[in-house]
């Protein structure tokens, strides 16, 4: 059936509103439910849920055949036509829209299960196949194999990668951006912060306005969310990879932080920031920096003790940096940050707005109330301790790569902000890794592992399923970062960044807003 063609009477889509108006062909008239004129016999129609289409007053209801008193068989084509014309928002741009593509024989990740279904897509956004009933038929029909479909994973810490590094190549930070956004995009990685470690105040001047939302595509790669600025307030004891001359107080509360970073470049590049919240000035500066900047706070490079911890998570910190790595070790009797995960077992039962300002990292109803990315490459964290934070708290827990500009690259010299790495084996370490650490030392600086390693060896390490593990780096992300409407899910009206994987999570394609990502087409202008 053609975009323009009218379907054949049989099968009508017939609007109706809940106080019992309905539309007939060219006007309004009174009259039942039409439920209850040509009622369904209690039988929902294939594919068409009771539910909202446009507003909490407007419903379609497919109809086997012609309601009588609303429009006779023997209609006009013209009557038709002007029937089907008054339809919701949704509906009108779906069927006024450019190509729709439809993905079959696959098994689709959706509501933390994994189903056979179908995912239709039209101008890089998810649609409700429902919507076309009868009305259009897709212009693109991609065959799954059986494969996984999935939301695009979402890495929220990612230092740089490709031979690149945010925070040492100040003079070609666009130039950075664009090779590590294309490259991860590959990997199966569609959205990500860009994160700095802590630099002088001139860095960030120089680099931020750079690093803010940019859209994924095929020119662009994959979407930067906005920053991470991992520092410079934090603790000097667990200052990890970060340079000790860089590090700050805030004395001056959020003074100091304008002094830093500029707060108009917070508000308009960054979206999150890690501090240690029992550093002078920080714990009084985390729901002003929440309000005036609207940005996410999470607790890092600390030794913030579960009292103060604690207080900073009330007070808006609801996200904790790379869980046990560059904290408190955990004690029974004082859990430090580390205790956080176990907060009314991770899960808010309800929210309510600060008193100073709603953090933008707060979860809705049912979601984690303290969320906590994991480096999960097998070497900053044991997989016994990984398991133990799962169980604690699945509904929190967030895969992120924490990598470093060697991630895709042989071993080597590398950068990391002003600090000099080496990549290579480390026999010094536990079963010999090839890992990333500052010069001559042996502390870990960041890591090299890809994130969709991190997925494979998290159902490993606990022996989750399948959907949890990608849900701990695409969802999870997302929810935390306040985009779960559109990003980290397959639900209608989200972004079309899809990636197929087979059962053993290898990624055998990547579609960014709808388009096809290989070699040889990312970095070259989208066609929409």
């Amino acid at each position: 059936m053609s975009k323009t063609s009218i379907p054949p009477i049989k099968e009508l889509l017939v609007e109706t509103t809940l106080d019992k108006r309905c539309v007939s062909a060219g006007s309004e008239t009174t009259a039942q439910d039409p439920r209850e004129i040509y009622p369904l016999q209690g039988q929902k129609t294939p594919g068409f849920p009771d539910k909202d289409c446009a507003s909490p007053t407007r419903r379609f209801f497919s109809l086997p055949g012609p309601p009588s008193g609303l429009i006779s068989p023997s209609a006009s084509p013209t009557k038709v036509a002007r029937m089907l014309s008054i339809r919701c928002p949704e509906q009108q741009t779906i069927l006024s829209g450019g190509p729709i593509t439809q993905i079959h024989n696959c098994r689709v990740l959706r509501n933390h299960t994994i189903e056979n279904d179908d995912v239709w897509f039209q101008d890089g956004r998810i649609i409700n196949p429902t919507s076309l009933y009868g009305l259009r038929n897709p212009d693109v029909r991609i065959n799954g194999k059986g494969m996984i479909v999935a939301p695009g994973l979402i890495d929220v810490q990612l230092n740089g990668a490709f031979g690149y590094d945010f925070s040492f190549n100040c003079n070609n930070v666009e130039e950075c951006l664009d090779a590590v956004s294309r490259g991860i995009l590959l990997q199966g990685c569609t959205a990500f912060c860009p994160t700095t470690v802590s630099s002088m105040s001139e860095t960030y001047h120089k680099v931020l306005p750079h690093l803010g939302k940019r859209p994924g595509s095929l020119k662009n790669g994959a979407e930067s969310l906005g920053a991470h600025v991992e520092g410079p307030f934090m603790n000097p004891k667990k200052k990890g990879a970060h340079e000790l001359a860089c590090l700050r107080t805030a004395p001056n509360g959020l003074a100091d932080f304008d002094n830093c970073f500029g707060l108009d470049n917070l508000r308009k590049y960054v979206t999150y920031m890690t501090v240690a919240p029992e550093m002078e000035g920080v714990l009084d500066a985390i729901p002003e920096l929440i309000k005036e900047c609207e940005i996410g706070i999470s607790q890092g490079h600390s030794v913030a003790t579960s009292k103060i911890s604690r207080e900073a998570h009330s007070r808006g910190a609801n996200m904790i940096t790379h869980l046990f790595n560059a904290m408190t070790d955990f004690h029974h009797r004082d859990p430090g940050i580390v205790g956080l995960i176990g907060t009314e077992n991770g899960v808010i039962k309800e929210q309510k707005a600060s008193t100073i300002g709603q953090p933008i990292l707060a979860s809705n109803t049912g979601q984690a109330s303290v969320f906590y990315g994991i480096i999960c490459d097998g070497i900053h964290v044991h997989p016994n301790a990984i398991k133990i934070a799962y169980k604690s708290n699945p509904a929190g827990i967030i895969l992120v790569t924490d990598a470093m500009g060697a991630m895709g690259l042989p071993d080597g010299h590398y950068r990391l902000g002003n600090m000099s790495v080496d990549v290579g084996s480390k026999s010094e370490l536990e079963g010999n890794p090839r890992a990333a650490v500052i010069k001559d030392t042996t502390t870990l600086a960041g890591s090299i592992v890809t994130l969709i390693e991190c997925v494979r060896n998290f159902r490993k390490f606990t022996q989750c399923s399948i959907a949890e593990a990608l849900e701990a780096a695409s969802l999870h992300p997302a929810q935390m970062l306040g985009i779960q409407r559109t990003k980290g899910t397959l639900d209608f009206g989200a972004d079309a960044d899809i990636i197929f994987l087979t059962d053993d999570l290898h990624v055998k394609k990547i579609l960014v807003r709808g388009e096809l990502a290989t070699s040889e087409t990312v970095g070259v202008a989208s066609s929409q």
